[in-house]
């Protein structure tokens, strides 16, 4: 605006002493005119809409106000007011482009995809929990992570998690649930289900369980840390004065306390492998990593080493189970189609004859088979997954200035957000019935894109992981249903989701555990 550069130039001209304090009201309030609907340090976007914001601000106070637990809740409600695209702007944070259409999302991750980065903002807030990892980095840093953690995703590597692991593991989930079966023990299950794939990415990976199935009701310090400084971290992305907020609260405090906690737990690993070397010799993630040479041909320092383990870990745990759980709520909660899990269980028992899974089993799973062409896919995990997506919200920082495919201008240095969560209750994305739990919709149809469907990312930074944590799923659904039935202990409640990354459920999710054949509504009348 040349016009307040002017008269701001004029009121500094012509302060004095007597009239100095008026000057500085006369710019201040023509500072504050300037950046009346947007945040400071960011540039006015009067051809996007947003929600009421605040001089200065912006909207930091809007943002502030939303509980953690209705976040995403808040993005949907402005998605069907606004529409699935529209903007808010925080100071420092700068100005943020929601954008919920399929054919965007696929433009900055697929076609645009260098353009496009983590940015030093995200990376700032992440660091005590991702530091150099994979979720962080971009660029050279990425590709060569990224090359090394696929040497553990293959065909053949798969075929030994699920013999080997998955199985083994599971076993154990299932010892627990007969127990709580026969006692008529209430059961947490997504707690089960964190443990069960913690205790199976910690195997596949680093060598060895953290055992959190060998005493299920203990917790683990390490799981507790991570989750606690994971929800830190997520909590920073829409503060602005996340640094100040920690430094006057018991927040930064309890951030560091849990940071050394897990930094310590992984070097543990690493100087474990470093000193017995790779049991039964083979050659897991944490090997492939120790065995590794930089640019200039030096090993990776520890340090290095400990967060590509945090980053790994975060994808390999937490993702896979919420998402079961979640499934395990949209089958089983009031209103849930009976033919739907009776269709499901009568795979499970045509395909296994009373056996256990394996890779070769998976593949003629055709209730589950979806529409990936290298593997058979369960569509019913990867509802939850839409409907529920492990990582619901996302963000990229533009480079370049760019224009998206309904020519939508996107500026150097803003933000390209967008929300899977929402996507996937779009009934613009999704039809009508969006937010059916309809499994038939994805049985025998066309692939859905990746800018679709992109709770496993899309482009060149796809989930890495997709097939091992179907695979992984797969095993723990067969095997839970071939010797049970479960029943929520409230079915017409909605769990409520916690702060974090990812999509945790944040008071659990009780069930009563039965064998089959029993019917628990016969048990009540008796």
């Amino acid at each position: 605006m040349p016009i307040l550069s002017q008269l701001v130039q004029y009121a500094t001209q012509h302060a004095t002493r007597s009239n100095s304090l008026k000057s500085l009201l006369a710019l201040t309030l023509l500072i504050v005119f300037k950046y009346r609907s947007h945040a400071v340090g960011t540039r006015p976007r009067r051809d996007l809409k947003q929600p009421p914001a605040v001089p200065l601000l912006g909207h930091m106070p809007l943002m502030a106000s939303i509980p953690g637990t209705r976040l995403y809740d808040f993005f949907e409600k402005y998605n069907n007011e606004l529409g699935p695209i529209w903007s808010i702007s925080l100071p420092i944070i700068g100005r943020m482009i929601q954008c919920d259409l399929p054919e965007h999302v696929e433009h900055v991750l697929k076609t645009n995809f260098w353009n496009y980065e983590k940015g030093d903002g995200l990376k700032d807030a992440l660091g005590d929990l991702f530091g150099q990892g994979i979720f962080a980095s971009d660029g050279p840093e990425w590709r060569f992570q990224r090359k090394l953690a696929s040497h553990i995703f293959t065909v053949k590597a798969f075929k030994e998690y699920v013999s080997e692991v998955f199985i083994t593991e599971g076993q154990k989930v299932i010892d627990y649930l007969s127990k709580a079966a026969d006692e008529g023990t209430v059961v947490d299950f997504h707690l089960l289900m964190l443990h069960f794939t913690l205790d199976s990415f910690g195997a596949v990976s680093f060598g060895e369980s953290f055992g959190c199935l060998d005493n299920i009701e203990h917790e683990v310090p390490f799981a507790v840390s991570f989750d606690d400084l994971t929800a830190t971290c997520s909590d920073r992305l829409v503060d602005p004065a996340w640094r100040i907020r920690e430094r006057l609260t018991s927040v930064g405090t309890k951030a560091q306390q849990d940071k050394n906690l897990i930094a310590e737990h992984s070097f543990n690993l690493i100087r474990k492998r470093r000193e017995q070397g790779p049991q039964g010799g083979k050659r897991d993630l944490l090997q492939w990593f120790l065995d590794a040479k930089d640019d200039e041909g030096n090993s990776l320092s520890d340090e290095v080493i400990k967060d590509f383990i945090l980053n790994f870990t975060i994808a390999g745990r937490d993702t896979t189970a919420q998402a079961l759980s979640w499934m395990f709520y949209l089958l089983n909660r009031t209103g849930s189609d009976p033919h739907v899990r009776e269709n499901l269980v009568r795979e499970v028992d045509d395909v296994l004859h009373g056996e256990l899974p394996s890779y070769e089993s998976h593949k003629q799973q055709k209730y589950a088979e979806a529409w990936m062409q290298t593997l058979l896919i369960n569509p019913h995990f990867f509802l939850a997954l839409r409907l529920y997506p492990s990582v619901p919200r996302n963000l990229k920082k533009c480079i370049k200035d760019d224009i998206l495919p309904d020519g939508t201008k996107i500026y150097a240095g803003e933000w390209f957000t967008w929300s899977s969560y929402v996507m996937g209750r779009s009934e613009l994305v999704w039809g009508k019935d969006a937010k059916e739990y309809k499994p038939s919709r994805w049985i025998d149809t066309e692939k859905p894109s990746q800018g679709k469907f992109n709770s496993f990312h899309a482009g060149p930074r796809v989930c890495l992981g997709q097939q091992f944590a179907t695979i992984e799923a797969l095993t723990m659904i067969s095997m839970i249903l071939s010797q049970f039935t479960v029943e929520l202990v409230n079915p017409d409640k909605v769990p409520p989701y916690g702060v974090s990354l990812t999509m945790p459920m944040l008071e659990g999710l009780p069930m009563r555990i039965f064998r089959r054949g029993y019917v628990p509504s016969l048990a009540k009348e008796i």
